[in-house]
């Protein structure tokens, strides 16, 4: 069967972004973690009290999502929650949180290298600067 859509870029690109995904949250899943929950325990580990909100705008996650998502690392007993300017309190990582964040982060690593060894040589210089320009996001 031929699929009529594969001339349209956003069309690839959805569909390669849920082929990641889906692998990559097969990955996480031995270390109990989706991976939006790999990916706070990654920023909050590299910005130790970050607050909720902050964490809630870099990921784009409404603060009604956030809130439990925090709520649930915390129960989990990898991050804590610390006092950061008075009244507002950051979130930082716990010492089993940091271990998993470690463990998370061997886990993005290699599904990256594999990623991009997937990705013709010619064209991975271009393609991470092609994805942030596609979302808009400066160059880091």
């Amino acid at each position: 069967m031929r699929d009529p859509l594969l001339k349209f870029p956003g069309y690839v690109l959805r569909r390669a972004s849920s082929a990641m995904m889906a692998d990559f949250a097969a990955r996480l899943e031995p270390l109990g973690l989706k991976t939006v929950e790999a990916t706070m325990l990654q920023i909050i580990r590299d910005n130790p009290g970050i607050s909720q909100s902050a964490l809630g705008r870099m990921l784009d996650i409404q603060r009604a999502n956030m809130t439990p998502m925090a709520a649930r690392l915390e129960a989990r007993g990898l991050v804590r929650r610390t006092p950061s300017d008075g009244r507002s309190l950051g979130l930082e990582l716990t010492e089993s949180g940091a271990e998993l964040a470690d463990r998370a982060r061997d886990v993005v690593e290699t599904f990256e290298a594999e990623l991009t060894a997937r990705i013709p040589e010619e064209h991975r210089a271009h393609f991470l600067p092609a994805l942030l320009a596609l979302w808009g996001a400066p160059a880091s």
